[in-house]
Formats: structure tokens, sequence, C-alpha cells
């Protein structure tokens, strides 16, 4: 989720122009980057709770400790609300509390590492001093959304509103999942849609891959992503696996035309967010908005319009992979190396093609639910998950491996392949181990997660 909005500019001219901002994107090769995000849960070391806002083991307190590190403040009103740094990184906060970073602009999974592990030493050096921990779980094992507060940011208020109507669990994504995903860049507008028709395919074997969220209200909840499942009832008219992503004349324009129909949440004007939610942004753009007759939309609200549909993949002027759940170090550096292998080599992307092209839509729709309960053992076009994940990996690993970007003691990315590889082998996801624990070591208890999953 962004910071507050920025409307931008003269009023957009028409359809056109919203294309040509998504083509603007495109960029040769040799420009082409790595920008991860991650999201993590914070919480009180004594009583395992949620971090408020306000307080001396608040959210606002890390954000001031971190921003004592060197991050650039920006408030929404009195409110800090997300930090920047001059190399371009930001770290945002979230409904519940999740903290984010978003990650700079990078040349190789090798500097997402480091920076990875930079962000994460400067958390712990401000939430230790607080008795504060942070851990990567992709959904909040223990607490209901009762017990977790709202952040002070504008544009939650107007979903916080609006999500009961379209859906049983758009609260549940705001306040108790969290997420790890990769933004990258495509050349054109056919390489866009070749690689956005793949990812889309393949990022249910991600979520496989990465699953890491079984327990909900402290318990087993017969899910392997409980972080997954919340998407498949969130609101239909902004998520999902876009199948007609697959169809003839996909391209920029197709994509716009479904984002002027997606339902608006908000307009940002004069420091304040206008709760639009439900409207149109095509009646916005002809001047005949409910919630502002007669004004016209800058490029600024249409930037942050495209921030509120949640596909599988989302299209910016880069591809954003939003398939996984967030988890430890070795994970948050797996995921940009999987879909680098796999989108940055043109011998990688071929064979990934050639191992989705034959799947249906209803295949792929079908996968996508089984997966958040199935894991590795859910099937499409007659093979298992993990069969299917462990030719993906095979995949990704050559096309880093082709990159030759090495690091300092002579290896190339794919080092960063070998947790997925270890989980495509056994067959088993981090989720199942985790389950194991519940029943053995952790004797029926969630609480020595936060010790086991904390960074």
């Amino acid at each position: 989720m962004s910071a507050p909005a920025k409307p931008s500019g003269e009023p957009i001219s028409g359809k056109r122009q919203l294309i040509e901002t998504l083509e603007s994107g495109c960029k040769p090769r040799s420009s082409w980057r790595i920008g991860t995000e991650h999201e993590k849960f914070g919480y009180t070391l004594d009583d395992l709770k949620p971090l408020p806002y306000d307080g001396p083991r608040g959210i606002r307190a890390i954000l001031d400790g971190l921003a004592g590190l060197g991050w650039e403040p920006v408030f929404e009103g009195a409110n800090i609300i997300a930090l920047h740094d001059y190399n371009g990184a930001a770290i945002s906060l979230e409904p519940g509390g999740q903290l984010e970073l978003s990650g700079g602009l990078l040349d190789d999974v090798h500097q997402t590492a480091t920076e990875v592990t930079h962000h994460l030493d400067q958390v712990r050096q401000v939430a230790s001093k607080l008795d504060i921990a942070f851990m990567g779980v992709g959904f909040q094992p223990k607490w209901g959304r009762d017990d977790i507060p709202w952040m002070p940011k504008g544009r939650y208020a107007v979903m916080r509103r609006y999500m009961p109507e379209v859906g049983t669990k758009g609260l549940d994504m705001m306040l108790r999942t969290c997420t790890v995903q990769v933004n990258l860049d495509f050349q054109s507008e056919a390489d866009m849609v070749h690689k956005l028709r793949v990812s889309l395919a393949l990022q249910p074997i991600a979520t496989a891959l990465f699953a890491c969220s079984p327990f909900i209200d402290g318990k087993p909840s017969g899910l392997l992503s409980a972080r997954a499942d919340v998407w498949l009832d969130t609101d239909s008219h902004r998520t999902g696996p876009l199948p007609f992503a697959f169809e003839s004349g996909m391209g920029f324009e197709r994509y716009v035309d479904w984002m002027l129909d997606v339902p608006m949440y908000f307009v940002y004007r004069d420091g304040a967010y206008i709760d639009v939610a439900g409207q149109s942004f095509r009646d916005f753009l002809n001047g005949t908005l409910p919630g502002l007759p007669g004004e016209l939309p800058t490029l600024g609200d249409w930037s942050d319009h495209l921030t509120t549909a949640f596909p599988d993949v989302r299209l910016k002027k880069y591809l954003e992979m939003r398939g996984a759940d967030n988890g430890p170090w070795r994970r948050l550096c797996a995921l940009p190396a999987l879909w680098t292998g796999l989108l940055y080599d043109d011998t990688a992307l071929d064979g990934a093609w050639e191992l989705v092209k034959s799947w249906t839509a209803e295949e792929r729709d079908a996968l996508r639910r089984d997966v958040p309960r199935l894991g590795l053992a859910a099937r499409i076009g007659g093979r298992s998950v993990g069969e299917v994940a462990v030719d993906m990996l095979a995949l990704a690993s050559g096309g880093l491996k082709r990159r030759q970007r090495l690091n300092d003691s002579g290896r190339d990315e794919s080092l960063y392949l070998d947790t997925l590889e270890t989980i495509a082998r056994s067959g088993r996801t981090a989720a199942q181990d985790m389950l194991d624990a519940f029943t053995g070591r952790w004797q029926g208890s969630i609480d020595p997660m936060f010790r086991e999953y904390a960074y």
C-alpha cells in the first residue's frame, strides 16, 4: 500500500494517455531492475500482542527510531506513515501495523540479499530497545481482527468501510496478512504480455512453494496458506488470475479497459481522502463521477487507482508478482531469484510458457483455489504442483546461471533457490513443518512460533 497520494498535472485528456502511461514502462534489457517488497508483523515480546500506532512501544516509535538512522519521514497530517531514503527505497505502514520495506531498484539478487539484511538489522536495532520483535509469516497466527489496532491512514478508513460490502475476507487481507513480492521490468508490449501470462499461470505454484500460514486464531485452520485463501473472497472485481490476459488482443489497452471498470476507493484532494468507493473511474474520466461531479482526474489519480487493484500479478509500469507468503530471510531472497530467473532470461521464459500454455482458464482457476488447502499436492494438467515446481525451479536456476551475476565468492544468483528446491524435492511446505511443530515440540501452543520465526 502506498504513501499519501499526490495528484499532479493537468486533467487526463483521454484513455490514450492512460495507455501511454503504462507503455512508458517499457525499458531496454540493460535497464531492467529488481525491486523487492516484504511485509512483517510486529509484536511486544512480553505478551505477543500486535503493535498500536501510538505509545512508547508502538509503530510510531519504530518509525521514529528508523528516522533516526537516516530515513526521511513522510507525514499524513501529524502522523508519520512512511519513510524514504535517497536510494529509492521506502518503508510504509500497512493497515494492521505491518511494516513494509519497498526496496530500491537493484541490478541483481545479491544486492537484494544485502538490502534485506541491512533493513532487518536496522529494524532489530530499533525494536530490541523497545522489547518488540517482528516475524515473517503469511497470516497473523494468533490474534483475531478485533485484536489488531488500525493504523491512522485515510485510505484505510475508506477501505475498512467498503470491504465488507464486496467480500467476507477483505478485512483479514488488510489486517492479518503479510507477503513478499518482486517487481520486474518488460521491454515491449509483447514482452509484457508474455511475462504476464507466464507469471499469472505459475503464481499458484509460487504460492505453494512459499506456503507459510497454516494457523488462524491460534489453531490449525485446515489451510497451508491462509493468506492465499483470503484472496479468494476479498473483492472479485479487483482480484484474481485475469483470464482476459490470455485472450487474443491482450495488451496495455486491454488492461486499461479493465482498470477503468475496477471500482474506485477514493480520490485524494487537499490532503484528504474523499470516499467514492464503488464508483467508476470511467465516469471520473468523463467528468461524471457522482462523488466529485464535474471534476476530472489527473495522472496522480490514475496512479493511485492502479494501486487499488489486487490481481495475482499487477501491471503498472512494471509487473508485480503477488502470490507468496512472507517468510524468513532465505525465502525473502528466494522470491526475487525465482521470478528473475524465469522472466529475465528468454530461454527460461519460453520454457515456462511451454509448461503452462495448455492449461485452460478453468484449470488455472481451480488450481488457484486448491493450492491454499493442498499446497504441493494440488494438481493441474495431470501433474502435481510439486512436479511442476521442480520444473519451474530448474528453468529459473538455468536462467540465473546464464545471467552470470556473481557475488564476491564467485557464486551466481541460483544459490538463493536452494531453500525452494529443498521444499519442492521433499514435497513438504514450511506450513507442514509448522503443523508438525504445533503437535510436537510446541505442545499445541502457537506462542513458540513468535520466537522461532522472529527476524
